[in-house]
């Protein structure tokens, strides 16, 4: 009887200790702050506005030239795909939050993401920084 307890309690144990294979949910969020970070950079570096789009299933990066949003393609503002089982709660269809020449973004924004009952934000303030509240 003890040795069936014991191998229980290790089982237990050893379940409980395997990661998630779809990753943290904090690792996407950080992820995306650091890139949304790059966007902010980027904008003062080339001093130009960029933004950044948010949407159910990924985010991406644009940029102002001639009048129009153009997608940048280059590393690290490729288009990104959220992990598996990764919702951001939105206001529509699809958020934008936008990084003018300075790098003040043109409104404070939220990104609440959620997975399986947990919850993390990232959070843009009108000043342009960017932090992970977890």
């Amino acid at each position: 009887m003890i040795v069936i307890t014991i191998i229980g309690l290790a089982s237990a144990v050893v379940v409980l200790a395997i990661p998630d294979p779809r990753g943290r949910l904090i690792d996407d969020a950080t992820r995306f702050a650091a890139r949304a970070r790059a966007a902010h950079d980027s904008a003062i570096v080339e001093a130009r506005p960029v933004s950044i789009w948010i949407s159910g299933g990924g985010y991406g990066f644009d940029t102002r030239s001639r009048g129009t949003w153009q997608p940048i393609s280059e590393k690290p503002f490729k288009v990104a795909r959220w992990a598996d089982g990764v919702t951001p709660v939105l206001s529509g269809d699809r958020d934008r939050v936008v990084f003018d020449s300075t790098g003040l973004a043109d409104r404070s924004f939220d990104v609440r993401l959620t997975r399986d009952g947990e919850s993390t934000i990232v959070r843009i303030g009108a000043d342009g920084s960017v932090k992970v509240d977890g």
